[in-house]
Order: structure tokens, then C-alpha cells, then sequence
């Protein structure tokens, strides 16, 4: 294996992580709402 398919092949893993990182940090601190609707009526509940 070349240095140079060596780097491409680095750069290309740490891409990946770097990715995962904000698509998980951006589902932890996105709002959510939950609606639910029971016997006692229509209750909303957020966190955002």
C-alpha cells in the first residue's frame, strides 16, 4: 500500500468519525415534543 492510499484512507476514517460525532451530538440537543392523547384528554410535553 502506497503512502498516498495510506493518507487518502486516514483522512477518509477520521471524515467518518468526525460525522458520527455531530449527527449524534445533534440528535442529543434537538427538542422533542410527545403527544398524548388518553382518557384524560390531549397532554403535550416538550423539552426544548
Amino acid at each position: 500500500m502506497s503512502r498516498t492510499t495510506l493518507y487518502a484512507l486516514i483522512a477518509v476514517l477520521v471524515a467518518v468519525v468526525v460525522a458520527l460525532g455531530a449527527y449524534v451530538y445533534q440528535q442529543q440537543n434537538r427538542p422533542g415534543v410527545e403527544i398524548r392523547l388518553d382518557d384524560k384528554g390531549v397532554s403535550v410535553q416538550g423539552n426544548g
